[in-house]
């Protein structure tokens, strides 16, 4: 049997056991040993060029280490970067010639060469990437090539642009064929340019990129970079775009999601996408975390060498000893996405769990209401709450913005406020604040078409004494929640421990949900717990108006009577 390609044989290596791969990477393999089975065929139009895979690897012996004792040596792939990119860049159009992926996911722990090798990419795209006539075109390089480096915040984006700049200056091959300057490197010859980019980047004048980098997806908390280098690839031949990161731990980010559908296209659960490539590095499920034998499956670079798995050794003993840094641990060094913000109130899984494709009938049902009355900048929510027995509850929640801020928090927020308002979850509101008296409307209005009868209206006391005096002529109980520990401590834990053991239901609330995502709790001496406003950066305006709306409802007994009462107001 001749010697098998080097991407086709490291697939085959996972494939049959000899090299120790997670279930992401196996998946990943036997796709390859099945495209290489079927290439050509009329349902599957692409061929496997190993001239082309083999062309990005010698590409980088050119390109050298930037730093550690490496440093100045040339880039030597290994096994499961050869297979990557040999993927990316061998796999081509049997009629066109163009490259087969337009996407590529990576998804490695930390110091497996993720800089590096994107570097590298990056050099490559910029000054070697041909078309597939450039045999009659005469261009050896794309013409025009524009590659992006692209990243949530500028020093982030310039780590993989300052190691590609440190790999011309210390190239001489590279050097006298680039120019790099402090924000760009050239490439005269096929007027190309490597350019580092963040969402404060000034000027976008003529972008047309050939090759899009989005380096640490998981940080991005909205899908702008993504969306900004998809659109601007379209005239284009054979663009890429890379993806490449390790896991995190916010549930409701788009590198998440990213991540989800890919995992789904791998095993099945939807149709493959023949046009994008993934390699997802990371512990199995139900792998030991203490056995090393399974670290290389997330750190198949640092698995040889045994400094990085001391590392990796010390790291997981302070982790084991301190519950706070496992979740680094687990998401850095181990690449397992984990449902767990620093200080976050919800495990988002669970309660996206709790969501009901039809809601129980609440015709005629008793609730409580909560209310968080807005500044002019915020949103303003409302909350209805239900008890249905059995400790179960039923949760609905509504929001209200002022039609003057909706483009301003749109573009501030990074959330479609817009497309919200369209489905119906938030009201615009005319002027530049929330007008009370249209909540108060909205609340009535829902009491009449639904005939519920609302025990208790409660609310903050902060800017709403005109609301809770008129909402008490109008005959409701209402209920002030005083702001702090002694009071919304407990309700604060048992709501949550309702939604671990799905005891809470709701409909899916797209603006509810992305609130619960970015709350935050802070704990005093005595491990009391409430939601924190000041360190939510993200609003949690609907979670609030819930919370108030709890701290009546998981109550059985009535309320302790107090002076307030005269006026029909309960402080409590």
């Amino acid at each position: 049997m001749p010697d098998l390609d080097a991407t086709t044989q490291y697939a085959l290596d996972v494939a049959e056991g000899r090299i120790i791969a997670g279930n992401w990477v196996r998946l990943a393999c036997e796709r390859h040993l099945r495209d290489i089975d079927r290439q050509g065929t009329d349902g599957f139009p692409y061929v496997f060029d190993i001239e082309r895979a083999e062309r990005v690897f010698d590409f980088f012996g050119f390109c050298r280490h930037v730093e550690g004792e490496l440093a100045g040596e040339p880039i030597i792939l290994a096994p499961f970067q050869k297979f990557i990119f040999g993927s990316v860049f061998g796999w081509v159009h049997k009629d066109t010639g163009y490259r087969r992926f337009r996407k590529a996911y990576i998804q490695l722990g930390r110091k497996n060469g993720k800089s590096t090798s994107l570097s590298g990419i990056g050099l490559y795209m910029l000054m070697a990437d041909r078309p597939p006539d450039w045999k009659t075109s005469g261009h050896k390089g794309e013409p025009g090539s524009q590659v992006y480096a692209t990243a949530t915040k500028k020093d982030q984006a310039r780590i993989v642009y300052d190691s590609a700049k440190v790999m011309v200056q210390s190239s001489p091959d590279l050097l006298k064929r680039l120019e790099p300057g402090r924000d760009k490197i050239y490439h005269l010859k096929s007027n190309s340019k490597f350019v580092p980019l963040s969402k404060d980047t000034k000027s976008l004048d003529g972008f047309n990129p050939h090759f899009g980098i989005i380096d640490e997806y998981h940080a991005h908390r909205t899908d702008e970079m993504y969306n900004l280098l998809v659109k601007g690839m379209a005239k284009r031949r054979q663009p890429l775009l890379m993806i490449i990161t390790t896991a995190g731990h916010s549930l409701n980010c788009p590198c998440y999601k990213e991540y989800s559908y890919l995992c789904k296209t791998l095993d099945g659960t939807l149709p493959p996408n023949e046009r994008y490539f993934a390699y997802i590095a990371q512990l199995d499920k139900d792998d030991d975390i203490k056995d090393s034998a399974n670290w290389a499956k997330a750190n198949p670079l640092l698995a040889d060498d045994s400094f990085s798995m001391e590392f990796l050794q010390t790291e997981l003993d302070e982790a084991l000893d301190d519950p706070r840094k496992m979740r680094d641990f687990m998401t850095k060094s181990m690449n397992v996405w984990v449902d767990q913000r620093e200080d976050g109130y919800m495990p988002m899984l669970k309660w996206k769990a709790c969501k009901v494709d039809i809601m129980p009938d609440l015709k005629g049902r008793e609730c409580h209401a909560g209310v968080d009355l807005s500044a002019r900048i915020d949103l303003t929510s409302v909350a209805f709450e239900f008890d249905l027995g059995d400790g179960k509850f039923a949760v609905l929640s509504h929001s209200f913005m002022p039609a003057e801020t909706v483009a301003a928090h749109r573009k501030s927020d990074k959330v479609p406020y817009d497309k919200w308002i369209k489905d119906g979850w938030i009201t615009e509101t005319e002027g530049a604040q929330v007008d009370q008296r249209l909540v108060m409307q909205y609340i009535q209005d829902q009491v009449a078409a639904n005939g519920w009868i609302v025990k208790e209206l409660c609310f903050d006391q902060w800017s709403a004494t005109n609301f809770a005096n008129e909402m008490t002529d109008k005959g409701y109980k209402v209920v002030e929640i005083v702001q702090g520990m002694k009071t919304l401590s407990e309700p604060t834990k048992d709501f949550r421990a309702l939604v671990l053991s799905r005891m809470i239901c709701h409909d899916g609330n797209e603006v509810l949900t992305w609130a619960m995502s970015n709350a935050l709790t802070r704990e005093d001496h005595n491990r009391n717990m409430m939601l924190d406003k000041a360190k939510s950066v993200e609003r949690i305006d609907p979670v609030a108006a819930l919370m108030n709306a709890h701290v009546r409802a998981m109550l059985k007994a009535p309320p302790t009577r107090s002076i307030y009462e005269t006026r029909g107001v309960i402080s409590i």
